[in-house]
């Protein structure tokens, strides 16, 4: 059974299309059909597939090295000195 549909299609989908149907030669429903499988086989394959977990180790920096600032002029003061101004 055959159907019969309009899409709307981006601007980009429809240019890379149009240059695909040009270098081929295919017909525009072949392309679409053809496209269109890939991706659906694509999408119901990644429902199936582990999905990659990543995990990092906690790291302690230690103490800060400044407590008690307030303001960006007193984090100035402490980095590059009283003359920051």
């Amino acid at each position: 059974m055959k159907t019969r549909t309009t899409l709307t299609l981006d601007p980009d989908v429809a240019a890379a299309l149009d240059a695909l149907k040009e270098r081929s030669g295919l017909q525009l429903k072949v392309i679409v059909n053809t496209a269109l499988r890939l991706g659906l086989r694509e999408i119901e394959s990644e429902g199936s597939a582990p999905s990659e977990h990543y995990m990092t180790e906690p790291f302690d920096p230690g103490p800060p090295a400044l407590v008690g600032v307030h303001s960006v002029a007193d984090l100035l003061a402490f980095a590059e000195g009283e003359d920051f101004r």
